[in-house]
Parts: structure tokens; C-alpha cells; sequence
């Protein structure tokens, strides 16, 4: 039996790990996005995007195999390295930045239907959408927010 991934909060040293499975993560499931594109983000990513959130990270025997950051009360980032993706770490982050670090909201690219039918099926809504990304670029986003159960 292996033993379940751990959630640590990632060290300033973990940052070129965080930045392998951010982009392994993006070039699995966001097939729109151009190679130049993909590049100026992670330059974003480690540079500065790290730095603005709160950070967990998911580590199965010392390697980093997701993450995910929280601001404000949204989700700014959760990704999960292919090779363990359909394991349960995208949950447990995301279970982690709600009820730990008190997330309510996220955005999801609608070119990325994977990503939105898991938010879908973890209990958040769409409740607005964007024409271009966060940087201005023709990648519509949808605005989610946590369902809340009604009595």
C-alpha cells in the first residue's frame, strides 16, 4: 500500500518544481494556448504569480505532484502534474483552499472543458465570463463561485 500525498506549504526552493508541474500541467490541458504564450506565463509564474498567493503543494515520497494558490478568497492557480491527475490531488488542494484558506471564487478558462467539469463537480458555478484572459489575451475566462447549500 502507498501512503497518501502529503500538503505542505512549498519552500522558496520548490519553486522550479512548482514551475515543472505548472507547465507540464498547461500543456496537457491547455491545448489553445501557443508556445510563445505558454513561455511568457511561466516566466509570469516564477517570477511573480508564486509570490502573490498562499501556497500548498501536494508531495507523494519528496515530489511536488500538484499546487495550488489562494488570494483573497480565489482560487489563482491549481495544478497537477500529469501523471497524477484522476488521483485525487486536484481535490484535496481544492478542499484544502476552501476550507483552510477560506476560497469561495476561481476562473477557469472555457477553453479547458476538463478543468471546468471537475470545478463543476466540486460544488462551484458559473456565475460570469471574461472575452480575454487575465493579460488582456483572447482566452475567455468563466467566473465561478462555491455553491452554497440552502437549508
Amino acid at each position: 500500500m502507498h501512503t497518501a500525498p502529503t500538503l505542505q506549504t512549498p519552500r522558496l526552493s520548490d519553486y522550479p518544481a512548482l514551475v515543472q508541474v505548472w507547465e507540464d500541467s498547461v500543456r496537457a490541458t491547455h491545448d489553445f494556448l501557443p508556445d510563445a504564450y505558454i513561455l511568457l506565463l511561466r516566466e509570469k509564474v516564477l517570477r511573480h504569480y508564486l509570490d502573490a498567493v498562499m501556497l500548498v503543494c501536494c508531495k507523494q515520497r519528496g515530489q511536488i505532484c500538484g499546487f495550488a494558490g489562494v488570494a483573497n478568497g480565489c482560487v489563482h492557480m491549481l495544478f497537477v502534474a500529469p501523471a497524477w491527475r484522476g488521483h485525487g490531488v486536484g481535490k484535496r488542494l481544492l478542499q484544502h483552499a476552501v476550507a483552510e484558506l477560506n476560497a469561495e471564487r476561481l476562473d477557469v478558462n472555457e477553453q479547458n472543458p476538463q478543468a471546468l467539469g471537475f470545478y463543476l463537480h466540486e460544488g462551484f458555478e458559473v456565475i460570469g465570463r471574461s472575452e480575454t484572459d487575465g493579460l488582456g489575451q483572447p482566452y475567455p475566462l468563466l467566473h465561478m463561485r462555491l455553491r452554497r447549500n440552502l437549508p
